[in-house]
């Protein structure tokens, strides 16, 4: 009777409408990022270190730019749509303010490329890639269109075969040998064939050129929306610019080794997130709806998602440094043979950044956007400065890496400070992380030199899913009985 009871209780749970509007997003995300990184690994291994370090160089600096490119308009712009009744000329002057916006940054793209770089082959690369700039934002419009018109299927579906046709260019490429430039030409003609598929299927028929052309835009007004929500254009372009700064770094004290490096160790990384962040668009909501109700509600959701972040920042970690050495050389070929000791260096931030995000959350749950963008940018600014520095000092990748977990730990405190201030958690708990954390990684990296890592992992956490198993079994067969 009591088991009977906790099934209906966790099918409750999945049936509810987070967890049945979230579903299109987290499939069209993992399925993604699964075809993305196939695409990435041939490209790894069918070209030299030097042009795909260049092909990465050019991304980086698109990534930069495409950061700021939007302006953070998208939530005024849903506000709008659904309040005002001729949604057919908000979307066209929508849409109209973003094309201008994005030739301007195309322009700003083109001309830091020449700027930063004296290498011809990035410079003509990021005239080709720099397209995307204003090929996203015109997506960007679409992809808000079906936000406002809860039509997000829509957007992940055509998200979705944008990524196949990444995958067929890439089972291609893995038979024949297509220099990068006609590469990234090939690359702008699929974006172009998505673009089209948004106008056509993604808009809901809302979008017209005649529209568009005849919409008028006043400055005054866009400037008046940038002002309002530049604390979220400055957050957002953060999480962009942190991790892409080290590439730039790289490549002007280092090579384009480093580079390629670099970005295997990133891309592995980026893909350890995407559970994260799936998990933070439902728990965002949670924390909202729960402080709005109370502060015990919003204290018990925190905490038990935060044992959650905590044991899969551990697992991750343990479990590159366990198996890198083979994944890395058997993904991207024997030319990256030494590239999982950066990776195992890298990867060190896993260990905060699941806690990170989620604390993030809250303080912006809690309608403390300024703070979380001020944090942000102490954060920043601690990376920057150390890699600078120590680059200056030591030509070596690893203090990218480690600059990149300094910042990422200060950050981390610096939440925890303001968190204890604002009476979300205790001095006690914050301590127990770091020391838990620390105490799982020295025994870790200590029982690796007397035993086969791969075995290691398996029964490592083995004995670690007892404990914590049996904490969340009964847990949740306490909801169950109480429901």
């Amino acid at each position: 009777m009591l088991m009977n009871k906790y099934v209906s209780f966790v099918a409750k749970k999945f049936q509810s409408d987070l967890v049945r509007n979230s579903f299109w997003g987290i499939f069209s995300n993992v399925l993604q990022n699964v075809l993305f990184s196939i695409f990435f690994i041939v490209i790894a291994r069918k070209y030299s270190t030097s042009d795909f370090a260049s092909y990465i160089l050019a991304n980086t600096l698109y990534g930069f730019v495409v950061a700021f490119s939007s302006m953070g308009l998208g939530q005024w712009f849903v506000r709008e749509l659904l309040t005002i009744a001729d949604k057919k000329a908000l979307i066209s002057k929508f849409f109209k303010i973003q094309l201008i916006i994005g030739g301007f940054f195309y322009g700003l793209n083109i001309w830091l490329s020449y700027l930063i770089y004296e290498d011809i082959q990035i410079r003509h690369l990021s005239l080709l890639i720099g397209i995307n700039v204003i090929f996203d934002n015109i997506i960007y419009v679409i992809s808000y269109v079906n936000i406002a018109e809860q039509e997000q299927k829509k957007t992940f579906i055509i998200k979705t075969i944008e990524a196949s046709l990444k995958f067929f260019v890439a089972c291609f490429l893995f038979f024949s040998n297509l220099p990068i430039m006609s590469l990234a030409f090939i690359l702008i003609i699929l974006r172009f064939v998505t673009l089209n598929l948004f106008i056509r299927i993604g808009s809901s028929n809302l979008i017209s050129l005649k529209n568009i052309i005849a919409a008028k835009v006043d400055i005054l007004e866009v400037k008046n929306i940038i002002a309002r929500n530049w604390t979220f254009i400055i957050i957002g372009s953060i999480s962009v610019l942190y991790w892409r700064i080290g590439n730039i770094l790289v490549s002007k004290t280092l090579g384009l080794l480093e580079v390629s490096m670099y970005e295997v160790s990133f891309k592995l990384f980026s893909i350890a997130q995407i559970l994260p962040f799936i998990v933070s668009t439902s728990i965002f909501p949670m924390l909202v709806k729960a402080y709005n109700n109370s502060e015990s509600d919003i204290s018990r959701i925190y905490k038990s998602a935060f044992i959650v972040y905590t044991f899969y920042g551990l697992m991750t970690y343990t479990f590159v440094y366990s198996f890198s050495d083979i994944i890395i050389p058997f993904l991207f070929g024997n030319k990256y043979a030494t590239t999982p000791m950066f990776c195992k260096e890298m990867f060190l931030t896993i260990l905060f950044f699941p806690t990170v995000l989620l604390q993030a959350n809250l303080i912006v749950a809690i309608k403390k956007e300024r703070i979380d963008m001020l944090l942000n940018l102490l954060s920043l600014l601690v990376n920057v400065l150390l890699c600078s520095v120590g680059l200056f000092y030591f030509k070596t990748l690893s203090i990218v890496n480690y600059a990149i977990f300094i910042s990422f730990f200060i950050f981390h405190v610096a939440q925890d400070v303001f968190l204890l201030k604002s009476k979300f958690t205790s001095f006690i708990h914050s301590a127990l992380f770091y020391l838990f954390s620390a105490v799982v990684v020295v025994v870790y990296q200590f029982l690796s030199t007397q035993y086969n890592t791969i075995f290691l992992f398996f029964i490592f956490w083995f004995l670690m899913a007892i404990p914590l198993g049996f904490f969340f079994f009964r847990k949740y067969l306490k909801m169950a009985v109480s429901w």
